[in-house]
């Protein structure tokens, strides 16, 4: 009796097992969310400004859903559009990046690129992401500058190792990022120093939010700081959160909006639309983007 009830017990949990993971890779990873934040870093009486915060789109040519959806964000009518990197899992995805994009790159925008966005992902063993530490290993070369070529031809700001002003929403906003740090591709040393005066708004950019290059963005008086990366954790315990951030940021702040410890600086931290194409799934932790509206202090 004992036995047959082991075996019904052992029956259920692959049950419940089966159902999770079949939730979580036909249903979750594509129910695309928009988070709506408000941010209060603008001076006093200053009207909102609305940024559009697209990240990790990991695409693949066959993802017309993911490409519909993320097109649709037009009707959000951001005043500034910041991609934080990993845009692409395939070397035939630059279409479908752009299919998504097509809509917002008539709007100010500027962008970083991610790991994904340089070198195609290769299959691991999800369990790897637990490790402190870790090989990287990448795959075939991606077609990185037929999409900077793209973004630059709409008048988007490169944000990789560079820094710059333009105009969005009718303010001048300074944005200094760095590519992406994760593979050891960041220089903000290129770009520090304090925030030029008479700005309206200062942004930093980056796509991993490394502690080595967020403290000093901080430190320079960026009010806003915009990353990915993280994927929020991608499979999340429920009143738990995430398991890791794949980098050194602490788990808690895996997505969302928090300050950045000890500094003025709120960071931000999309959760991403996509997945690593070899683990495509997502469980309590949708897939997002973010509309981060800017209000007065």
């Amino acid at each position: 009796m004992r036995k047959r009830s082991l075996i019904s017990a052992a029956a259920a949990l692959a049950a419940v097992g089966g159902a999770t993971l079949a939730y979580a890779s036909l249903v979750e990873r594509n129910m695309f969310t928009l988070r709506r934040f408000d941010v209060p870093v603008l001076d006093p009486d200053a009207e909102p400004l609305r940024i559009l915060h697209v990240s990790d789109l990991h695409m693949m040519p066959e993802q017309r859903r993911k490409q519909e959806w993320v097109a649709g964000l037009i009707g959000t009518d951001p005043d500034l559009v910041v991609v934080t990197g990993d845009n692409l899992s395939s070397p035939d995805a630059v279409p479908g990046v752009l299919r998504a994009l097509e809509p917002l790159l008539d709007v100010p925008g500027a962008f970083v690129f991610g790991s994904n966005d340089y070198r195609g992902p290769v299959w691991k063993n999800p369990l790897e992401y637990l490790l402190p530490e870790r090989e990287y290993v990448q795959g075939v070369d991606l077609p990185t500058e037929d999409l900077r070529a793209a973004f630059l031809d709409a008048g988007w700001a490169d944000l990789n190792n560079a820094r710059t002003i333009i105009k969005a929403g009718g303010r001048s906003i300074e944005l200094a990022g760095v590519d992406d740090p994760h593979v050891d591709r960041d220089d903000y040393p290129a770009v520090a120093g304090p925030i030029s005066p008479g700005v309206d708004l200062h942004l930093g950019v980056t796509h991993t939010p490394a502690s080595r290059v967020l403290d000093p963005m901080a430190a320079d008086g960026f009010e806003l700081l915009l990353a990915g990366h993280t994927h929020g954790g991608q499979v999340c315990v429920p009143g738990y959160g995430a398991l890791t951030t794949n980098c050194d940021l602490p788990s808690r702040m895996a997505k969302g909006l928090h300050r950045w410890p000890g500094s003025d600086s709120w960071l931000h931290v999309s959760a991403g639309l996509g997945t690593h194409p070899t683990a495509p799934i997502r469980f309590a932790c949708r897939p997002e983007a973010s509309m981060l509206t800017l209000i007065p202090r």
